[in-house]
């Protein structure tokens, strides 16, 4: 039963009666910031004030009046300006442990993207180095972004994005070409922005011992390290739980002349000029500050042309929606695209694709910040972050703040078994639930089969009214996460449920001779353990039984 559905039905049906004549309004039915304001409350008389042209707290009262019976409700009450707060009955409050155990691993999810192809591409890191925090924080995100849009029944394709081309890929080569020699006693002039890190050594001893001393063709040492940090990033990505369902090679884009049939289009569509050599896209028309060079004089592309044809394929291929995850320095690419994706004409709605924006994650230990580590030699990795702390712990904290916001990651507070760390809080809770199961001598489904039909009457404590309130919001809260993909608006309820458990299991005892409540308060854990599992599961954490 979804208990804020039948609600809302209910109250419109109290509209429909006291105002038959005015359209009915579209008004919330949220929780109240405070208990004692009822389970529920709604802005309906309000929303109804100026088509009525009535007074907010007389509409009110006549829509209370006018109020089909309910076995849901047990009084409604006008509040402040013309507010509504609904109390329901305990038994109303109570149905939710059922749905939850009646409904496991499927409950909170929801259909408001059924039908729909999602594809949510994140990390897209250049293979020039092992993946940074920043990519991980990439990673949790999209990751969690992904799974949140399958949990409202969307079709998800996760997409990895590889810049194999470019001036990069070859200061890549030429690094790895530098080292080479120097394993060989012979000196290599080592470009100036090269990369430095022990990985390139590891890269050029690899390559030697396949491919022999003959250093000169550099395109095969460029294939050569490429595939490699390729290989590496894969592990990483493995290590923390991440998978993806395509890759899709920058280089791919010009060998099959998407770039060049992209510019062409543009050309067609009247947006550009040539101006002092260049040539130009007028992306002023769709509100950029000022116009942007496509193609240079000396012939090359700026890096914002292969990204509109790249999104041209991500129409092309039936990704109505689309949403990328990507870093800060990123920003200023967001106008460009759309401006190109406007400017070409193929149907593309304004606002595509959806961008999150992520900001910095500074690593701290000890107090101190953690700036580089000796393989990648001028930053942190991911793969340094899951050995410190293990990936569960990594994945739920790079999601539990805002991606617009920067973040201290502290490798200490990761590490504590504490109620400081948010991970271990939440983790502790459901392992909690799980030894109360062994205390009673109780497998989980066994347990789930023992519950099933109890009495829950006896759930109206504080305690268990808030466990109840909380359990009842998770697929409100799922879908408002999915609908303004923010993760952390899951990590922040997981939080908040399982104090709400910590401080039931610290004030109540489960196992009571009392039998009916025994057999209450155990459905009601079981519950609670089973909404913590499946929140930790759309962030893509294990939900451990011990601890």
């Amino acid at each position: 039963m979804d208990l804020r559905r039948e609600l809302a039905n209910w109250l419109a049906a109290g509209v429909r009666a006291a105002l038959p004549d005015v359209p009915a309004p579209v008004f919330a039915v949220d929780r109240p910031k405070q208990a004692a304001h009822g389970d529920y409350a709604t802005n309906v008389a309000l929303a109804l004030a100026k088509p009525a042209r009535r007074n907010p707290r007389e509409l009110a009262q006549a829509i209370l009046a006018a109020l089909p019976p309910s076995p849901l409700v047990e009084r409604a009450e006008i509040a402040g300006a013309g507010f509504v707060n609904v109390f329901v009955t305990p038994a109303a409050r109570q149905a939710v442990v059922r749905d939850v155990l009646a409904q496991r691993d499927a409950y909170g999810r929801g259909d408001a993207l059924a039908g729909q192809r999602v594809m949510v591409e994140f990390v897209s890191a250049n293979p020039t180095g092992p993946l940074h925090v920043g990519h991980g924080r990439q990673a949790a995100l999209g990751d969690a972004i992904a799974r949140l849009a399958e949990w409202q029944g969307a079709q998800v394709a996760r997409e990895f994005y590889y810049n194999d081309a470019g001036q990069q890929i070859q200061n890549l080569a030429i690094s790895v070409r530098a080292r080479a020699k120097e394993l060989l006693g012979e000196s290599g002039e080592f470009p100036e922005d090269g990369y430095r890190g022990d990985y390139i050594v590891d890269i050029a001893r690899a390559f030697l011992a396949r491919h022999g001393h003959d250093l000169a063709d550099i395109e095969a040492i460029r294939r050569f390290a490429v595939d490699e940090l390729r290989k590496e990033q894969d592990r990483d990505l493995a290590a923390f739980g991440v998978r993806f369902d395509n890759y899709y090679l920058e280089s791919s884009l010009y060998a099959d002349g998407r770039v060049d049939a992209t510019v062409r289009r543009l050309v067609e569509s009247g947006r550009t000029y040539e101006h002092d050599g260049a040539l130009w896209l007028r992306t002023t028309d769709y509100g950029d500050d000022k116009d942007r060079v496509m193609r240079k004089s000396d012939g090359g592309y700026t890096y914002f042309v292969p990204d509109v044809a790249y999104h041209v394929t991500k129409w092309e291929r039936g990704f109505a929606k689309v949403i990328n995850i990507q870093g800060a320095d990123h920003h200023s690419t967001v106008m460009r695209v759309r401006a190109g994706l406007q400017a070409i004409g193929a149907g593309i709605p304004a606002g595509y694709p959806d961008y999150i924006i992520h900001k910095m994650v500074t690593v701290m230990r000890g107090g101190e910040e953690v700036k580089i580590s000796k393989r990648a030699g001028s930053y942190v990795t991911l793969r340094d972050l899951i050995d410190e702390v293990g990936r569960d712990a990594v994945r739920f904290f790079l999601a539990m703040r805002r991606a617009d916001t920067e973040f201290v990651f502290d490798i200490d507070l990761a590490r504590s078994q504490s109620e400081e760390n948010p991970v271990y809080y939440v983790q502790y809770a459901h392992a909690r639930v799980a030894s109360v199961l062994r205390q009673a001598g109780l497998a989980k489904e066994s347990a789930i089969a023992a519950v099933r039909g109890s009495d829950l009457a006896p759930l109206t404590s504080p305690y268990e009214e808030a466990l109840l309130r909380r359990i009842a919001d998770f697929g409100v809260e799922i879908a408002a996460a999915a609908q303004g993909h923010a993760p952390h608006q899951v990590a922040f309820y997981l939080r908040e449920l399982a104090g709400e458990f910590h401080s039931y299991y610290n004030a109540e005892r489960f196992l009571v001779d009392d039998a009916r409540v025994r057999g209450a308060r155990l459905a009601l854990a079981l519950a609670t353990g089973q909404v913590l599992a499946n929140g930790l599961a759309v962030l893509g954490i294990s939900a451990p039984d011990q601890m």
